[in-house]
């Protein structure tokens, strides 16, 4: 690995790992970001850590003020409202898709997501919440999984893009809606399996809705 690899990977690393504790919440929202504290935190140059901000705030995640600098970017219900309804409208749309086009090979990798998925809200369910980063990851992958026969890689991208927005908002209130949610997935998974591409779409929504108004309701997100 010659030079320009080695700060490409460290920079790239770096980006990770701040757009990783943006959407965690380890970054709180409208955070002033310092780059001296940046600098040691992430291990890397001013320099990179300005394209890296720049590269978020492109992506919605950090704000650009001027001379003041960068912060991390604002929530609101609003926006959550927003964030959700694009949620629906393209998981909607490649899930109807990838219920057409899915395979055996498909179907297998939606029932190890959700076994997975179910592990961590059993853990949450029963008080563990230590594992809550690693149940939105397979919560992640779970519904990642369910369109990953879509066909289309851009449409993928784009869902991912959205979903961690989303994502932020859930781990920002802490938002686990316990056997409810568990069930909503067990019920999706069972109709995905069926095929039936109308009656998924509307536990889909319904899902999604459900984790708003839960969302909207915690402490944390209100204004």
């Amino acid at each position: 690995m010659d030079l320009n690899e080695s700060m490409l990977s460290i920079g790239e690393t770096a980006y990770r790992r701040i757009r990783t504790d943006i959407i965690f919440g380890r970054l709180r929202p409208e955070e002033r970001l310092r780059l001296d504290r940046l600098k040691e935190r992430y291990g890397t140059s001013v320099s990179t850590l300005r394209e890296i901000l720049n590269r978020l705030t492109s992506e919605g995640f950090v704000v650009a003020e001027g001379q003041r600098g960068f912060a991390v970017a604002p929530i609101s219900h609003e926006n959550l409202r927003e964030v959700s309804a694009l949620r629906a409208l393209l998981e909607c749309h490649a899930l109807d898709l990838s219920l057409k086009n899915g395979d055996m090979e498909w179907e297998g990798s939606v029932v190890a997501a959700h076994h997975k998925l179910s592990q961590m809200e059993q853990r949450m369910i029963a008080g563990d919440l230590s594992v809550k980063e690693t149940w939105k990851r397979y919560d992640w992958e779970f519904h990642q999984t369910m369109i990953g026969a879509c066909g289309s890689r851009t449409l993928i991208e784009i869902h991912a893009a959205v979903f961690d927005k989303y994502l932020r908002y859930q781990m920002i209130s802490l938002t686990f809606r316990g056997r409810i949610a568990a069930d909503e997935h067990r019920a999706l998974l069972e109709v995905a399996l069926a095929r039936d591409s109308h009656k998924a779409q509307e536990l889909l929504r319904q899902h999604i809705e459900n984790g708003v108004e839960h969302a909207l309701a915690s402490e944390a997100l209100k204004p």
